[in-house]
């Protein structure tokens, strides 16, 4: 370290022409610090360039005649900067001020005199082109690397990664064939990534409930007391809670990542084994028995019901709302798939409780009127402004006369005649549900851009316009103290992004054929 010298790459100096090196990062350099605490070692070299000026080589003489290596004595100068660090920096300085500094050694593949240009083309290779390892493999392998550890929280770890391993090879599994391993590639089915399944199931407190200083104070209900033991009540309770969601959302389950599919997907089983641990803590709570006491069948036969219930839920869901949920995204959509599968389950069971679930309720249905009356005024004003530019383009001048049925015509005739037209022309006239009427009278034209769901007939498909229309009286009559719910909500603003999407491709294939 008294010679080796690190020259990094400064922003905005068109002077360091001849650096390469990234900046010491201080968290890599404090968890490497970490792995030299617990007794690791690094079966790699650290690459360093010598200044062929300071260094002497003197052979030694050989009795084998072998010439393709030398062994002899490699005198070193302790001058600074004699020894230039082309990679490794991070392995080396992690030595700094460590207790092992005078006692460890690490291997180094030296070079003399290489040209700046060859250094930096040296750490491309070494860390461009090098493949690292999967975090999933990591994972995987965490069965067979720790599964004698001391640490019992190690060991959850080892007995996760087996049973998750477990899980995607058994053919009873729900999840069998599903999980994408390090060796696997992704398809539509194959869509669940070893590592999402394999963080929630860890951070699910079903392992150990408490903890103190890394002591375990209390085991959690998937503990079964041996590594054995524990990985079968694991597999047991799992397949059991997975199966009750997806026997009742079987048709959505299927379809993993393809098209209409959004369940059997990472975020999805996330969010299941979420509500697995909130319906754990509510059976612990009210009805006051500890689950880590009871077998395996009493945990599967405790659970089923709420399964069942989150499966229905899923169930329900038509494309539209289906396809809200498969957009939520990040930590913020995660925390709403959750607590909009809380508060199904309350609905089932009115009991039910989850830390921070009423607060939730109560700050999104303050904002449910606002944002659904916002969503639907901008509905309206994309069905108004473009149903009419059709119907313009269609029929040119005539588009009142043969664009619009007649009922409507009367209808919004009247209300023009009576308003002096003040408004403007009768398209302003126009009540929300009138687009519905107009899109049946001319459906081969309004089919492309109206018409939704998979359901065959006009009627089906444009039962989005009667939806929307019921929830558009409740936002308008504040005074009533109604409110639209949270999933009436996610469905009012999908329709609002699916109308604009098409709107916006229809504007684009005019401009391209144009």
């Amino acid at each position: 370290m008294k010679i080796a010298y690190v020259s990094h790459r400064s922003k905005g100096k068109a002077s360091d022409v001849h650096t390469y090196q990234r900046m010491l990062n201080r968290n890599r350099l404090n968890r490497i610090r970490e792995y030299i605490d617990n007794d690791g070692i690094f079966p790699t070299n650290i690459v360093v360039n010598l200044d062929g000026r300071r260094i002497q080589f003197e052979r030694a003489k050989q009795q084998t005649g072998n010439e393709e290596g030398l062994l002899g004595w490699l005198d070193i100068r302790p001058t600074y900067k004699s020894a230039w660090i082309i990679d490794g920096q991070h392995r080396l300085y992690s030595y700094s001020g460590h207790a092992r500094a005078a006692s460890s050694r690490l291997a180094v593949l030296a070079f003399e005199g290489l040209a700046p240009s060859k250094q930096a083309a040296l750490f491309i290779d070494i860390n461009a082109k090098q493949k690292s390892v999967k975090q999933s493999l990591l994972q995987e392998l965490y069965a067979e690397l720790h599964w004698d550890a001391d640490a019992p929280q190690t060991r959850v770890r080892a007995i996760a990664s087996k049973a998750i391993q477990s899980l995607d090879a058994s053919p009873e599994s729900p999840l069998a064939a599903r999980i994408q391993t390090s060796d696997v590639g992704r398809d539509e089915i194959r869509c669940i990534s070893f590592t999402s399944i394999f963080g929630a199931v860890e951070r699910s407190n079903l392992f150990i409930a408490k903890e103190r200083k890394g002591e375990v104070i209390e085991y959690g209900p998937l503990w079964g007391g041996t590594n054995v033991a524990t990985l079968r009540r694991t597999t047991g309770v799992l397949t059991a809670w997975f199966a009750s969601i997806r026997d009742v959302a079987a048709d959505w389950w299927e379809k993993g990542a393809g098209e209409g599919g959004g369940l059997a997907m990472n975020d999805g089983v996330v969010t299941c084994i979420n509500v697995l641990k909130n319906v754990v803590q509510h059976i612990e709570s009210s009805q006051r028995r500890r689950l880590l006491q009871e077998t395996e069948d009493d945990i599967v036969s405790l659970i089923m019901p709420f399964g069942a219930a989150l499966g229905e839920y899923f169930n329900r869901m038509n494309d539209t709302e289906r396809k809200a949920f498969r957009d939520l995204r990040g930590n913020q959509g995660l925390a709403k798939r959750l607590r909009r599968a809380q508060d199904a389950l309350r609905q089932q069971f009115p009991d039910f409780e989850a830390e921070g679930l009423d607060q939730f309720l109560e700050e999104e249905r303050a904002q449910t009127n606002v944002r659904a009356k916002a969503a639907l005024d901008r509905i309206e004003r994309t069905l108004q402004c473009v149903l009419v530019e059709e119907l313009r383009r269609e029929y040119d001048e005539q588009w009142w006369t043969l664009g619009v049925p007649k009922k409507v015509r009367k209808k919004v005739g009247d209300l023009y005649e009576e308003d002096d037209g003040r408004r403007g022309g009768r398209e302003y006239y126009f009540d929300f549900i009138d687009y519905r009427d107009i899109a049946h009278h001319n459906w081969s034209m309004w089919e492309p851009l109206l018409g939704f769901g998979s359901a065959a007939g006009k009627d089906k498909r444009t039962a989005w316009l009667v939806f929307a229309n019921d929830k558009r009286r409740i936002v308008a009559h504040a005074s009533s103290g109604a409110s639209v719910s949270l999933d009436d909500l996610a469905a009012i603003e999908q329709y609002e992004r699916s109308l604009t999407e098409r709107v916006g491709g229809q504007d684009a294939r005019r401009a391209s054929e144009s």
